[in-house]
């Protein structure tokens, strides 16, 4: 079309650019473009709505604009739900599946604009309609993908976690085994001691790693109490430095105006100890080992996991090779080591992040080749003053105690141990045989059952009836699961003491020395 040598605003001038719209819209092909009148029906329909929805002008003009929705959207009123929120807002936009011509479907991106006189009056709709169907098939394939690698990822750390607690449980399980079999071939022979020591050191380190790999899935249960960590690391500083050569210096640096926390003391020192053993096999010929205490606050543009608060962070510094950025992205998986697999069972720095994250804090780690390694452990502040009241110990005279345990082996042992410290000694081998002894005895001091036992009746449950039965009978009840996931399987555990197995003759001395309360279950120490 010839343009127009009139000034502008003659008649001339607006028939000019409207002709000059319609032809832009109709070059706008790979969208659809559409007026609508107020009520929702056609009234424009240009080349790329034809394109992609299959009707000519001359059969749209006039219909409706439901046309182009599925049947399941009509019958939900999503055409006329657009109109309103067109209306009422100015603007919609949405994403779903439309329909064409021939019924095929396609996913669109739609955009549904009102359209106004100067004295506000709705006089229609703008209606941009655009076909993503491949796009969004690229993001779910992407997706899939993601997901794929995910779950391979997973299985592969799943596979590594077994191989390594298969490894490391089978050393532990061939020491002990051998040193039962010496002590059966001579058991007054002069290495019995030696023998007996090697096992016990066995059970020890299957015991640390069973807690490491509870840590780190977060199901391992704290016992948290309020401390200042300059006291912590004070108390045990000695102990570092013991565990460092002579060619490694350690220093500190504690902020003398410490905020308190609320975490698991034991969990903080063995994690402690994981960082100190990692740097000093950076540091084979030696080097310097800095730990710093420091209040820090983080905001709400801070990146990381931890929400905006007061925290409380430590940090261990040392001089060694450091590590690569791929070996810091990694350092958290479980058996993951660059030690090898004689000199470490790849669980400290996991245990770190496991105690970490359960108890809402978050692990740091900046290193490089060549610049040494700072790791630090970041604890949320808590002000809350200790509540914790101090147990009186009490003596035990010759008392009666029934130890349910449907392991016979353990049974054993269980018996060996109270009757070691003075006890008489009833046993069942499970819920229902303990009830009847019960309800035959009434000289029982102290119940010693295990949570998880057959025949229908846990020990959760035999401890309730004693308690309704017998109120002043001491109960103690054992078991190899985390407390999370007894209290999911048997429910709200108040009331009761409970004793992690494996546990040592001190540990169970203790509690039974401990006198009976009715506070929320704490797990023994």
């Amino acid at each position: 079309m010839k343009a127009s040598s009139n000034k502008p605003g003659t008649p001339q001038d607006e028939l000019d650019a409207t002709y000059a719209l319609q032809l832009l819209v109709d070059a706008a092909d790979d969208y659809a473009i559409c007026m609508l009148a107020p009520d929702g029906y056609v009234a424009s329909w240009n080349s790329g709505a034809e394109r992609l929805v299959g009707y000519a002008e001359e059969e749209i003009i006039g219909r409706h604009f439901s046309a182009f929705y599925t049947t399941e959207d009509r019958l939900t009123g999503v055409p006329e739900q657009s109109l309103k929120l067109a209306g009422e807002d100015g603007q919609q936009e949405a994403e779903g599946w439309r329909i064409r011509k021939d019924g095929s479907r396609f996913w669109a991106k739609s955009t549904l604009h009102a359209v106004r006189c100067d004295d506000g009056k709705l006089i229609g709709y703008g209606k941009i309609l655009r076909d993503i169907t491949e796009k969004r098939q690229s993001a779910e394939l992407i997706e899939r993908a993601r997901i794929a690698l995910y779950q391979s990822q997973k299985m592969e750390a799943i596979g590594k976690l077994t191989g390594g607690v298969a490894h490391d449980f089978n050393n532990l399980l061939a020491v002990i085994n051998n040193s039962l079999e010496l002590l059966v071939r001579d058991p007054s022979g002069p290495n019995a001691v030696r023998v007996l020591a090697a096992a016990q050191r066995a059970v020890s380190r299957g015991a640390t790693l069973t807690q490491q790999l509870l840590a780190y899935a977060r199901r391992h249960p704290l016992n948290p109490e309020h401390c200042n960590l300059n006291n912590v690391l004070q108390s045990i500083e000695s102990v570092m430095r013991r565990s460092l050569p002579e060619s490694i210096t350690l220093e500190t640096q504690f902020d003398p105006r410490l905020k308190t926390v609320f975490i698991d003391v034991n969990q903080l020192e063995l994690s402690l100890l994981n960082l100190l053993d990692n740097s000093r096999d950076a540091m084979p010929t030696g080097g310097t080992i800095k730990i710093s205490t420091e209040n820090i606050e983080i905001d709400d543009f801070a990146p990381g996991k931890l929400q905006p608060g007061e925290y409380v962070k430590i940090t261990v510094a040392d001089t060694g090779i450091g590590m690569s950025r791929e070996t810091s992205e990694r350092a958290m998986e479980p058996f993951f080591t660059t030690k090898g697999e004689r000199r470490s069972s790849g669980m400290g720095l996991s245990q770190v992040y496991g105690f970490l994250a359960q108890s809402g804090g978050d692990v740091e780690i900046d290193s490089a080749i060549g610049r040494g390694a700072r790791i630090s452990m970041i604890f949320p502040v808590d002000e809350k003053t200790d509540q914790t009241a101090t147990m009186e110990i009490t003596g035990t005279s010759q008392e009666t105690a029934l130890i349910v345990e449907d392991d016979p082996d353990l049974l054993s042992t269980g018996v060996e141990l109270f009757q070691s410290m003075g006890y008489e000694v009833l046993t069942a081998a499970d819920g229902l045989d303990a009830v009847d002894i019960l309800k035959g005895r009434r000289d029982i001091d102290v119940l010693f059952t295990d949570v998880v036992m057959p025949k229908g009746m846990s020990g959760l449950e035999l401890a309730r009836f004693t308690r309704r039965l017998c109120p002043d009978v001491k109960v103690i009840l054992t078991s190899g699961y985390p407390l999370s996931a007894l209290t999911a399987e048997h429910g709200n555990m108040e009331g009761f003491t409970l004793l992690r197995k494996p546990y040592r003759l001190s540990e169970l001395a203790k509690e039974l020395r401990t006198p009976s309360d009715t506070e929320p279950l704490k797990p023994a120490s």
